[in-house]
């Protein structure tokens, strides 16, 4: 069986690869065709293989290493920008990459940032020094476009939020600059509603999809997006008439986890924000069990949401805490086996910095039933 290279950017939590490569559990609920008696199944393995991954930050090395994800030592620190600074010099990214994926930072261009887009304040690094305008954090995904250019993968996944369609011509001009990458790639965009695939997180993404033209020609592939994306599973009562599954809802995720004060192994459900209730502002209310929950996000403390919410704040309990960070890894579809707070001999992550990688990180669920769409895709001509 033939392994599809990956090659994976701004890479965080691993959310995408872990998605990308299968072999993870997840909640039976979350499938339409699962039939297995216990709640967690363990997904099959894809056909993709994470060759080469990266991010900047600090607390996703560590937790690849602690997490024994780096094990074949693929992960490298570092800004994009200088690793491909280094390439001219000698080579950094391994060949025949298959697939190149990366959700190039979406500060910029969010409704619950400041929106420079690409005129950031912040530089490649994502500190405040002065930069050249091509190497603020707004402008990164020029720097992906650079390295799906230097490895030539016959398709690539960038993904962002949804507020880059309404910044001025900022989603075309994205889409125009990678679709003349290299040597030309036919680009596609789709939004994806994280419940429509069995997610129940509030969670609406910008998921670019190119295919090269090289490829496309040479395989003379008559190419449909339907062919790239993953058909929706699931729906609403208004959506009965296409013979969905009805959405999941947010209990799927706590019926079998201790109270923080009661769990005595897992560091991740121990530790939760201690941010007071703030009215009028982001990420004040509370988890309905009973529906979809809220988009997690990457910003932590006041704007992670409430488990529970006391009735004096519009809340139905007689107590108050927020979302902890296990249960904020399972609205994100995490398996348990990874750990996201913890001391170990490659260093300590706080909650605050588990918080920021879960909430920057695509589904692991999503991006496997993207993965499996383009698993029969490139089987198919390969």
């Amino acid at each position: 069986m033939k392994n599809f290279k990956h090659l994976s950017l701004f890479s965080g939590c691993g959310g995408m690869d872990l998605g990308i490569q299968g072999g993870f559990k997840v909640n039976k609920e979350f499938l339409t065709d699962c039939k297995n008696k216990k709640q967690f199944f363990k997904l099959p393995k894809t056909k993709f293989e994470t060759v080469f991954a990266n991010d900047i930050k600090k607390s996703a090395e560590i937790f690849w290493n602690h997490n024994n994800l780096n094990k074949n030592k693929i992960f490298v620190k570092g800004s994009i920008v200088d690793l491909v600074k280094k390439n001219k010099r000698k080579n950094i990214f391994p060949p025949n990459i298959d697939i190149v994926t990366g959700g190039f930072p979406c500060q910029d261009f969010s409704v619950s940032g400041l929106r420079k887009g690409f005129y950031s304040h912040k530089s490649h690094l994502n500190n405040l020094e002065e930069t050249n305008q091509d190497e603020t954090r707004g402008t990164l995904y020029l720097w992906m476009k650079e390295v799906i250019r230097i490895t030539n993968p016959k398709i690539f996944i960038a993904e962002n939020v949804k507020g880059i369609t309404n910044i001025g011509d900022v989603f075309e001009i994205i889409k125009n600059d990678f679709s003349n990458t290299g040597k030309g790639y036919k680009v596609f965009s789709r939004e994806l509603y994280a419940p429509d695939y069995g997610i129940p997180q509030s969670r609406r993404r910008i998921f670019f999809i190119g295919v090269c033209n090289e490829f496309i020609k040479e395989k003379k592939i008559e190419l449909d997006e339907d062919m790239l994306y993953p058909e929706k599973e699931f729906g609403d009562f208004s959506d009965f008439f296409e013979n969905l599954k009805k959405y999941p809802t947010a209990d799927c995720f706590f019926h079998d986890l201790n109270e923080p004060e009661n769990e005595k192994k897992d560091l991740s459900q121990q530790k939760f924000s201690k941010a007071k209730y703030m009215k009028g502002s982001q990420g004040q209310t509370q988890v309905r069990t009973d529906g979809i929950a809220p988009t997690i996000r990457s910003e932590h403390h006041g704007n992670i949401e409430f488990r529970y919410l006391h009735k004096d704040n519009g809340g139905s309990f007689n107590k108050q805490r927020r979302l902890t960070v296990r249960e904020c890894a399972r609205i994100q579809t995490f398996p348990d086996s990874q750990d996201f707070v913890f001391n170990s001999d490659y260093g300590n992550l706080s909650a605050s910095e588990a918080y920021k990688l879960i909430g920057d990180a695509v589904p692991p669920l999503l991006a496997y039933k993207i993965s499996k769409k383009l698993e029969v895709f490139l089987s198919k001509y390969l």
